[in-house]
This record gives C-alpha cells, sequence and structure tokens, in this order.
C-alpha cells in the first residue's frame, strides 16, 4: 500500500485554505459594498505604505505583477476616485499614485472587511492553536525562495 506524500497534502491543505480566505474575503468585500475586488484591495493596502506616492512601476515591482496589471487595477481605482495620479514634483514625466481622502475611507473599510474574514476563518481555533499557526506561518513566509538560504533580520 502506497503511503500519502505529506508534503503533497500539506501544498493542498494550503491552497485549499487561500481559496477559502479569498471566498471569505471577498464576500466580507461585497457585503459592505465597497465596489473593490480583491486586487485592488491588495493595491489600496500596497499604497498605504508608501510614505510619498510611489510610482506605477513601484507598484508593480511591490505587488509582483507586470506594470499592466497596476495600470487596470489604478485606472479602475482612479475612475471610483479611490487613487489619483499625480506628477512627480522633480520630473514632471514621471507619474505618481496617491491615495484620495475617499481612497483612506475604502481602507478603513477593508481594514474592517479583512478583519472580519479572519475572525470567520480562524473561529474554530482556541488561542494556543492561532500563536501556534501564527509562528508556522511567520516560518513559512520569512523563509524567503528556495535556494535562497537563510532569511536576513
Amino acid at each position: 500500500m502506497d503511503t500519502p506524500d505529506a508534503d503533497g497534502l500539506l501544498a493542498e491543505q494550503l491552497l485549499r485554505l487561500t481559496r477559502r480566505v479569498h471566498r471569505i474575503q471577498k464576500r466580507h468585500l461585497q457585503s459592505r459594498g465597497l465596489g473593490i475586488t480583491p486586487a485592488q484591495s491588495r493595491l489600496l493596502r500596497t499604497l498605504a505604505h508608501y510614505g510619498s506616492p510611489p510610482r506605477m512601476a513601484d507598484l508593480a515591482e511591490r505587488l509582483e505583477v507586470v506594470p499592466r496589471a497596476v495600470t487596470t487595477l489604478v485606472d479602475g481605482l482612479e475612475a471610483s476616485g479611490k487613487v489619483r495620479r499625480v506628477p512627480d514634483p522633480t520630473n514632471r514625466r514621471v507619474i505618481r499614485i496617491e491615495l484620495t481622502e475617499d481612497g483612506g475611507r475604502t481602507l478603513r473599510e477593508l481594514h474592517d472587511a479583512r478583519r472580519a474574514a479572519a475572525e470567520d476563518i480562524l473561529a474554530p481555533l482556541t488561542e494556543d492553536q492561532r500563536a501556534v499557526l501564527g509562528e508556522l506561518l511567520d516560518t513559512l513566509t520569512e523563509a524567503g525562495p528556495p535556494g535562497a538560504g537563510s532569511p536576513t533580520p
């Protein structure tokens, strides 16, 4: 009798959990009527972490997507008034992306929706189990790409 591939089973469990997380987050986003896709949500959260408005190329690099994907996301968010394109003060040919006041409000709503989704997802776990899960996830996310060696502090 073949023994199950433990790593393969874990990988499948992680994929199923990822899909479940996306479904639950999408449901919470839709229930709040924000009209934001998960990809747009990710761009807004990323944008909020910059001290000054980034270039679209900076966003593409941080999001690990092609620049064209960022353009599409920014177009939709700009049309809904969540972000705006502004010229770089030192180089008028460079366009930067900044959060609008409405975008800031939406970001706060997104934070609340993500927190509610996390509560749904983590509800079956005890506090101790959540702590262990957090440590395990930290280990996995800090490991870096395969063959990269130890993460840098």
